[in-house]
């Protein structure tokens, strides 16, 4: 926990710092008067300690004259000074974790569907029943064109969640090309996920407090809340990760610099939208219906498995601190993210089928882009590091 630096001395120009949990305080007089009945100024110096020192030296002259009555109940009051200041620092942090713990309790237990809706959250909720709908409409109006449509947006709609947000911008397992990156993440905007943004602050924070508290989708709030209920609770998603507000995704900065994701953060739904309308126009109802209804609705499902079902159902082949499971019928239909145990103990690696008999399309497709000169600096865990890991698990 990092700490504003507090003045805690008798003097306003001798500041003490604080940058730890604990501290270790030692004096630094100065000589100002030649008269051995002056008492020098005094400052303390926070450094770095395994404990407090509840009780501080006597401030002593630089004449080395004997400690009196004086000097003794400057040290004393010095010293009360900063365990009162200590102690108001840590009230004060004690009552925010508490108010944060208030506020995610309020929430939790207010459920999710009779609380204080935000228009982010009604937004998204509004687009996936519209896309449910019609994908209950597509089998009645289905063709060959609407079936090739929905294939060819499934492939890059789908490789622009695993491949973009995922592997790349959230891991940076490899390096693209610029605007071979700003593609992949425009493709997975159209998976129905929202932005880069929003997608790779909730996953960073799922490594981070994976099946904690703070986890945005840990399955211990039931399936339902992992599967697909986060994605529908903004305000919750930010209390429960510490931040101050929704939407601030403090944790993602370098997405957060560049105009071309903050355009897609702020523009998302028009881009939704208008792939809705491009569609109709070029073949009616049944484009429609099957491009953004049945295809949004299997990319979608398939993928939020890797947040519910790889955490519940699945073989553990790594004994990573996390429940993470490995799924196969999960890898299958979402290009390698079922191999999510394999994920969670190798987070920076560009492969998840770490097996030859796993499938992972995305891995394939990284491995074409190598070859062709446009993937670089790919992250691959070491014979080295699979040692430790084995040596852990057997422990």
């Amino acid at each position: 926990m990092s700490l504003m630096p507090l003045s805690l001395s008798r003097h306003a120009s001798s500041p003490i710092t604080i940058n730890d949990h604990k501290w270790r305080f030692r004096h630094r007089t100065t000589l100002q008067n030649t008269n051995p009945t002056h008492i020098p100024s005094s400052s303390f110096v926070a450094t770095s300690s395994t404990k407090l020192n509840a009780v501080t030296r006597p401030i002593r002259s630089q004449l080395n004259q004997t400690p009196n009555h004086v000097t003794k109940a400057a040290s004393a009051a010095a010293t009360a000074e900063v365990l009162v200041s200590d102690t108001t620092v840590t009230d004060t942090v004690t009552d925010t974790r508490q108010t944060l713990m208030s506020d995610l309790e309020k929430k939790r237990n207010a459920g999710f569907w009779f609380r204080d809706w935000d228009m982010v959250d009604v937004t998204h909720l509004s687009l996936m029943i519209g896309k449910h709908a019609l994908a209950v409409v597509a089998p009645f109006v289905v063709n060959w064109g609407a079936l090739w449509v929905t294939v060819i947006l499934t492939f890059f709609s789908g490789m622009g969640v695993t491949l973009g947000y995922h592997r790349l911008l959230t891991h940076r397992s490899f390096k693209l090309p610029k605007w071979l990156e700003y593609f992949f993440a425009y493709c997975g905007v159209h998976a129905g996920q929202r932005d880069p943004i929003f997608w790779v602050s909730v996953h960073k924070n799922h490594h981070k407090y994976s099946d904690t508290e703070k986890d945005p989708h840990s399955p211990r709030e039931g399936f339902w809340f992992s599967h697909m209920g986060w994605f529908h609770y903004n305000d919750y998603l930010a209390t429960k990760c510490g931040e101050s507000k929704s939407g601030q995704y403090s944790n993602v900065p370098e997405l957060k610099a560049q105009w071309f994701y903050r355009f897609l953060h702020d523009t998302y739904v028009w881009h939704t939208i208008g792939l809705g309308a491009v569609l109709y126009m070029l073949g009616g109802l049944p484009y429609l219906a099957w491009g953004m209804g049945m295809r949004a609705v299997l990319v979608n499902h398939f993928t939020f498995c890797a947040t519910s079902v790889c955490h519940i159902w699945g073989n553990r082949p790594w004994k990573t601190r996390d429940t993470s499971t490995n799924n196969w019928w999960v890898a299958l239909f979402t290009f390698g993210e079922g191999w999510h145990n394999n994920h969670h103990a190798f987070p920076s690696s560009a492969c998840h089928g770490m097996e030859w008999w796993q499938l992972d399309m995305t891995w394939e497709l990284i491995k074409f882009l190598e070859m062709v000169g446009l993937a670089k600096d790919i992250k691959l865990p070491s014979k080295a590091e699979k040692e430790r890991m084995i040596l852990a698990c057997a422990n």
